[in-house]
């Protein structure tokens, strides 16, 4: 049987091409119900005035057009993942610290007092401390950004390093793994999985902090862009900035899920 008559032979029926597209399209239904109904509301509810307010679908996509064709939405959605990367950078340095911490009773007895007393202060409240320390730019931003991604890292990698079945170091230490051998491989590996969970949670609240840093202390950015769109009145950009947001924010969550489902292949939960 040649190559051709053997592809033919393995596609599915045609029912089962069309079950498959109408349940892929069925994931569709509800935010093209949610897209008609804003439109007709846009347009047929609100007069000219109100619709200033709430600019319909198709406005905001030809906003969205325009920022695209003009290069402003990639300029700043470049600054704002720019700042958010540096960060991160930053913030890794919550892995050694959280091991240290769930590994040696002394580290955490010192340091978690401070942990717990710090963690609870949200980010936004650090913003005009940071703006008088650091000035308006990149650096009080990310700094921002850092104080978001820090604490769910390190509090994940905490909880992975204690949750470690005992059984395992016990069977380390038998083979005659030293302290060093046995947290580097065994105690690490088997927190990975809580710590890129902890990875994920911190990028997410660290992309919502930069951008309510970008509101009032920056000069480019997804926030900036929707703080200068808000002084102009135009509503269908400040829409077009919201849903770049959303957009990168679930595109930087499947990557990390992507890169832990290949990096991870013996980790159940990586794998859902």
């Amino acid at each position: 049987m040649t190559g051709t008559a053997r592809a033919i032979v393995s596609l599915p029926p045609p029912p089962a091409l069309a079950a498959r597209l109408f349940a892929r399209l069925g994931r569709l239904a509800v935010p093209a119900v949610f897209l008609g109904v804003w439109q007709f509301a846009s347009t047929t509810l609100l007069d000219d005035t109100t619709r200033v307010l709430l600019p319909p679908p198709t406005a905001v996509a030809a906003a969205a057009w325009e920022l695209t064709v003009n290069g402003q939405l990639l300029h700043h959605l470049a600054d704002s993942l720019r700042r958010e990367f540096v960060a991160f950078l930053w913030a890794l340095v919550a892995v050694p610290l959280g091991v240290a911490m769930g590994w040696w009773k002394l580290v955490n007895d010192q340091l978690d007092p401070l942990i717990e007393m710090l963690r609870p202060i949200p980010p936004l409240a650090w913003i005009p401390l940071s703006i008088l320390w650091f000035g308006v730019g990149d650096t009080q931003n990310q700094f921002i950004i850092f104080l978001g991604i820090f604490f769910p890292i390190l509090l994940n990698t905490i909880a992975g390093v204690r949750g470690v079945e005992p059984n395992l170091v016990r069977a380390a230490r038998c083979l005659g793994g030293g302290e060093g051998a046995v947290l580097r491989r065994v105690v690490v590996l088997a927190a990975l999985p809580q710590i890129v969970t902890g990875i994920r949670v911190g990028l997410g609240v660290g992309w919502m902090a930069l951008v309510a840093a970008e509101l009032v202390g920056a000069n480019s950015g997804l926030g900036f862009l929707i703080n200068d769109a808000r002084t102009l009145l135009r509503t269908d950009i400040v829409i077009v900035g919201m849903i770049a947001i959303g957009l990168v924010g679930l595109a930087l969550d499947l990557l990390i899920r992507e890169i832990s489902r290949r990096a991870l292949p013996w980790s159940r939960s990586m794998q859902r």
